[in-house]
């Protein structure tokens, strides 16, 4: 196991407006700039899940995602916390609104590249107030999906090459652990 003290300074190797990528000894990773984390929301309501799709620059590629948003990243957002930016993101995304929400507990995305992290909240009690689709130049589409066809769902997402998030297997979990019983 290595402890800290044990590996050499860290360097910069590039820091952007939300990114910096680092190098110590041999190892090379990115971080949040400013320790910027996530809001992810498993939105579940009558045996249906909330999911989103929007484009990721990252991927060239639309994506199939829980919605999910940034906590604190705004002018003056350095009090955001993560159920006010659950609370935030799942009406921009989706156009729902949430009478009760679960904090989960904090997640890594990727620990081998990134520091990235997020609360995973789970939200029900959903009432449409909006359309949804985010933001300004966000276009996210809604899907509300039920979960017992979310296999043939997120199938039919990966046939047409859109790229799966990570957090689909949350929703895939039982299905995957069945299948060595």
């Amino acid at each position: 196991m290595s402890d800290t003290n044990q590996l050499p300074p860290e360097q910069i190797l590039w820091e952007g407006d939300w990114i910096t990528a680092r190098r110590r000894g041999k190892w090379e990773y990115a971080t949040r700039v400013g320790h910027i984390r996530a809001a992810v929301i498993l939105a579940v309501q009558d045996g249906e899940v909330l999911l989103v799709e929007q484009f990721r620059a990252a991927l060239n590629r639309r994506s199939l995602e829980l919605p999910a948003g940034l906590i604190g990243d705004d002018d003056g957002g350095e009090d955001d916390d993560p159920l006010s930016a659950a609370k935030r993101e799942l009406e921009e995304e989706t156009g729902y609104r949430a009478a009760t929400w679960e904090d989960c507990g904090a997640f890594y995305s990727s620990p081998g590249m990134t520091n990235e992290s997020f609360t995973l909240l789970k939200a029900s009690g959903l009432t449409r107030v909006s359309a949804g689709g985010g933001v300004e130049g966000e276009d996210i589409t809604v899907h509300r999906v039920r979960l017992s066809e979310i296999e043939r769902f997120i199938a039919d997402f990966r046939k047409g090459d859109v790229a799966i998030d990570t957090r689909m297997l949350l929703l895939l979990g039982p299905k995957l652990l069945d299948a060595g019983s």
